[in-house]
């Protein structure tokens, strides 16, 4: 038998000990060093934002405490700092999970040069998508670009996704004297402490996010496909930001809840597991997809600029109610139900017409789910401009969906409690709703709660004119 050697597992968006291969190889050298490295510089405009900083502070927390102590961190360039820890700690093998946002591509490529020219072992693991982004292709060998036969005639049509393994045994984990002293080093949590008020909303880590998809399948999955756009039920899994950082795998979601026997409610949830693999297949064989739109039609496309409209929207205060139920419910606890993000997109690229990466920055610096691939994807989805988007003379109505969506004022209520009083047929359209009944519900528009900040018909008439202009002169 070989003498235990000393490993190197270099966590990044896998911040989970079971089903986590790269780590299960690594504890096989029989001592291990885990390591986090905080490289904004590397990440550029896809370094972490704020609202993903602080969920990021509180994920290595847990990461550390369930390692007793031993996981050490750095902030600096990869790169460095990996060779001066393979050559201080006479390290003899390095892993890692494999990702598919471009920077990281790159900075992969560099780190496993450095570290095999100087005779250590590397490994890269698949740990954090269903499928390989490489392994499915249609017929002729392409990619696909269109979700349904993506899912249906690849994915469902490869091999299955790998079952989920168990926490590794045995083996030892170690730390660097060398390393920050604490997490707090990394300076992750904001200055001014706005994120007080997310934390009661989530239950950060490893055992906090399968504590979440526990409470969700015995609360939401039965309904999922019938009830997940209504933004009130809690019918919906809360788990993006678990699997964005990796605290829970697809593999484990993915076998706990497919079946032979499938219902409608489980297909459907797994389908959006599916969405997923999509979002980063797109970026996989587009890399550019998070800042360059993917039809080339869209660049000539008149966008608007408006930063007071813009600052409206940020805040909630556009004066249409499903538009700033959900911005509030972003600002508030970091996370936006599905339904919402589609009817606030759409308002910000269609009735306002500002371009889609003023949303897709706003999001990113606010959503504690925040990725390259997922945000990208919605933003282009919703403009129009992406992978099987959403036809960009398709604008979603915020009344109609409020009222269809939100039926009993649930939502709105919960959000904008300044219009709790008024009665539910004008809460979707306060602005409608007759003096007397505004006055009685103590309402003043304009003062208590905004006119709406744009006319809805207008707007939408705009944008589909702004449309036909494009593709009329593109021909």
């Amino acid at each position: 038998m070989s003498p235990p050697s000393l490993a190197i597992h270099w966590f990044r968006q896998d911040l989970r000990l079971a089903d986590n291969p790269a780590l299960t190889q690594a504890v096989k050298h029989g001592q291990v060093v885990p390591i986090y490295i905080l490289d904004d510089a590397a990440a550029g405009m896809h370094a972490p934002g704020a609202a993903s900083r602080w969920w990021l502070h509180h994920s290595l927390t847990d990461l550390r405490q369930r390692l007793k102590g031993s996981l050490s961190v750095y902030k600096g360039d990869s790169v460095a700092i990996l060779v001066d820890l393979v050559t201080r700690l006479q390290i003899t093998a390095v892993h890692w999970t494999r990702e598919y946002v471009p920077w990281r591509v790159a900075q992969d490529a560099q780190v496993a040069d450095a570290l095999r020219e100087r005779g250590v072992a590397v490994s890269v693991h698949s740990g954090s998508l269903l499928w390989e982004p490489d392994t499915i292709v249609k017929p002729d060998g392409t990619p696909y670009g269109v979700f349904t036969p993506f899912y249906k005639r690849g994915c469902l049509a490869a091999p299955a996704p790998r079952a989920p393994i168990p926490e590794p045994q045995g083996g030892g984990y170690q730390s660097d004297s060398m390393a920050l002293p604490s997490i707090n080093a990394l300076n992750l949590l904001p200055r001014i402490r706005w994120d007080q008020a997310l934390a009661p909303h989530w239950d950060i880590g490893e055992l906090g996010g399968h504590r979440r998809f526990n409470a969700f399948v015995d609360t939401g999955l039965d309904h999922y496909k019938d009830r997940r756009d209504f933004p009130a039920d809690p019918s919906v899994s809360r788990l993006s930001p678990h699997l964005h950082f990796g605290e829970v795998s697809p593999n484990q979601l993915w076998h706990a809840v497919y079946a032979e026997s499938m219902n409608n409610q489980r297909a459907h949830f797994c389908s959006e597991l599916g969405w997923r693999e999509f979002a980063y297949y797109v970026l996989h064989h587009h890399p550019t997809v998070p800042h360059t739109n993917l039809q080339p039609l869209f660049d000539a496309f008149p966008w608007q600029e408006d930063p007071a409209l813009m600052r409206l929207w940020q805040r909630g205060e556009t004066g249409i109610p499903m538009v700033d139920a959900g911005m509030r419910e972003l600002w508030q606890t970091g996370y936006m139900h599905n339904r919402p993000r589609m009817i606030a997109g759409s308002f910000l690229v269609k009735n306002a017409r500002m371009h889609w990466r003023h949303g897709e920055r706003w999001f990113w610096d606010t959503l504690v789910d925040a990725n390259p691939a997922n945000n990208s994807a919605s933003w282009q989805w919703v403009a129009g401009s992406g992978s099987d988007a959403a036809p960009y003379f398709r604008v979603f109505n915020p009344v109609l969906q409020g009222q269809k969506f939100d039926p009993d004022g649930a939502y709105i209520r919960r959000y904008i409690p300044e219009l709790a009083a008024l009665p539910t047929e004008y809460l979707a359209h306060p602005w409608t709703a007759p003096a007397a009944v505004l006055a009685s519900a103590g309402i003043q528009l304009g003062v208590t709660y905004p006119q709406p900040c744009v006319d809805l018909a207008q707007t939408r008439a705009a944008a589909l004119a702004a449309f036909q202009q494009m593709n009329a002169e593109s021909i």
